[in-house]
């Protein structure tokens, strides 16, 4: 419902719109409270919406959505939907996200390189996320979709244990 109101071009910002919101309930008990309790009114509910869209700048489609969530009493689902839509708008366009795991912060110097052989393992363009975890004893771990590729040494180590155990 949300991509076919929004536009398929539009997702992107209203994402981030999404996401505005969904940190602000996170971060305010408050505003979680009036989104979720059945005890507010529709008017309350959209005073307080007015209010909060003039500030992070939503437009008026994703404050009718958060409205309509709200009187739903399905505003804790919003982590879900923003999920989902970016997965459904990332199908349509025929793009892929990837989550890419170093154990060091890096320079983005092998970024293309990166991007054109997931392109060729998924056979789409593909977005990278990089996260920074020091467990990691070297190598990296990518998370495309359901896909774990691990060529951290922590990884291999595993496999070596793995192997060992099974003879």
């Amino acid at each position: 419902m949300f991509l076919n109101t929004v536009g398929i071009d539009a997702v992107p910002k209203a994402l981030d719109e999404l996401m505005a919101v969904d940190e602000l309930m996170q971060r305010s008990r408050g505003f979680r409270g009036l989104l979720e309790n059945p005890l507010f009114t529709a008017e309350e509910r959209t005073k307080i919406l007015k209010e909060v869209s003039g500030g992070l700048k939503l437009s008026a489609t994703t404050v009718r959505f958060i409205h309509y969530l709200s009187e739903q009493i399905m505003a804790h689902t919003l982590p879900d939907v923003i999920r989902i839509v970016t997965a459904l708008y990332l199908e349509k366009k025929k793009r892929a996200k990837a989550t890419v795991v170093t154990p060091v912060d890096t320079n983005r110097k092998y970024d293309n390189t990166l991007r054109v052989s997931l392109k060729k393992l998924t056979g789409r363009d593909v977005d990278i996320e990089y996260v920074v975890d020091p467990s990691l004893l070297g190598g990296l771990l990518v998370k495309v979709g359901s896909t774990m590729y691990d060529s951290s040494i922590k990884g291999q180590l595993r496999l070596l244990k793995d192997d060992l155990i099974k003879r």
